[in-house]
């Protein structure tokens, strides 16, 4: 019989309906302000969709990170609907971006193999240590015995900060002395949650490397060692992303991809951005599933994506 152990949509202490809903928005308050201001200038004493608002509008979307192809995108198919109504028109642009969120989510893996391994990557900075925190944490209250594996040992601190985590998540943690070799830790950890009975393994990995070796190299290391210890893994490689670092954030998944073949995506600190529209620029130039956002520094604030929720706070 298969167990579900995907990561995507489990939401411990989820809170139901417009509570959480109200805590997006409020996080997003930003993004949404710089939308809704752009909105009032476009559409002041207008009633009527003409080319000279559609552009003004395109330009819009460009600010708040949408990204330019996007943003191209979405209007050009606006205009192929022939809209002459303002209330229709910004109707019609949610609808065109939940469509794009949408065909990008992701649902829980279903996978046969205990443990679940998930390898987490990602640059120095994004918040990949507080991600794998909090993602143990909020396994461990869904019944999940989790062990995380210290698999970043080239950065100051990045051991001792994952030890506080683990010991605050209730999880394992294997790791060895700094500048360890990686792969090695990821190859014993594997190991370790095999032989204890874990349901999760969350491996933490360089974004960074203080020597000559090259970090995709390194990574791509880990990653054979962890299917030589167990055949299939890592099931999930989970990309961590900053949301404030805008389009950057697509060109190094870009870069990662192509080494790594993600499986998902982690976008954090939305809540301190004024440019939201990273999250439909990411969904729509990637074929990556966007599995989580951050929105906060809780752990509740990490949250599995969901388009409809995030479409309603935006707006």
């Amino acid at each position: 019989m298969k167990k579900r152990y995907g990561m995507a949509k489990q939401s411990a202490n989820h809170t139901p309906g417009g509570g959480y809903l109200k805590r997006l928005k409020n996080r997003l308050s930003k993004t949404r302000q710089t939308l809704a201001d752009g909105f009032d200038k476009i559409f002041a004493d207008q009633t009527r969709v003409d080319d000279a608002m559609l552009e003004n509008l395109e330009e819009l979307l460009i600010t708040a990170d949408i990204g330019v192809q996007t943003a191209m995108q979405l209007i050009e198919q606006i205009s192929a609907k022939h809209i002459s109504d303002v209330d229709q028109l910004k109707s019609q642009l949610r609808e065109e971006i939940l469509s794009i969120l949408k065909v990008h989510t992701s649902a829980a893996q279903i996978v046969n193999s205990t443990p679940h391994v998930i390898m987490v990557i990602g640059v120095n900075g994004v918040g990949k240590t507080t991600t794998i925190g909090k993602l143990a944490a909020k396994a461990t209250a869904a019944g999940k015995k989790v062990l995380i594996a210290a698999s970043d040992t080239f950065r100051a601190a990045a051991i001792e900060q994952l030890t506080i985590w683990a010991e605050r998540a209730g999880a394992d943690i294997v790791k060895h002395k700094a500048h360890a070799d990686p792969a090695a830790v990821a190859f014993d950890a594997v190991a370790a949650a095999s032989s204890r009975g874990a349901d999760v393994v969350l491996i933490d990995t360089a974004g960074r490397l203080h020597t000559k070796i090259n970090l995709m190299e390194e990574l791509k290391k880990i990653k054979r060692s962890i299917a030589k210890q167990l055949p299939g893994a890592p099931h999930e490689v989970l990309m961590v992303l900053d949301a404030t670092t805008g389009q950057n954030a697509i060109s190094q998944a870009k870069l990662f991809n192509a080494a790594l073949d993600i499986t998902g995506l982690a976008l954090t600190k939305l809540d301190g951005t004024a440019k939201g529209g990273i999250v439909v620029s990411i969904c729509s130039a990637l074929n990556i599933p966007l599995q989580y956002i951050g929105i906060g520094e809780q752990i509740d604030d990490l949250r599995p994506f969901e388009p409809e929720q995030f479409v309603k706070a935006l707006f």
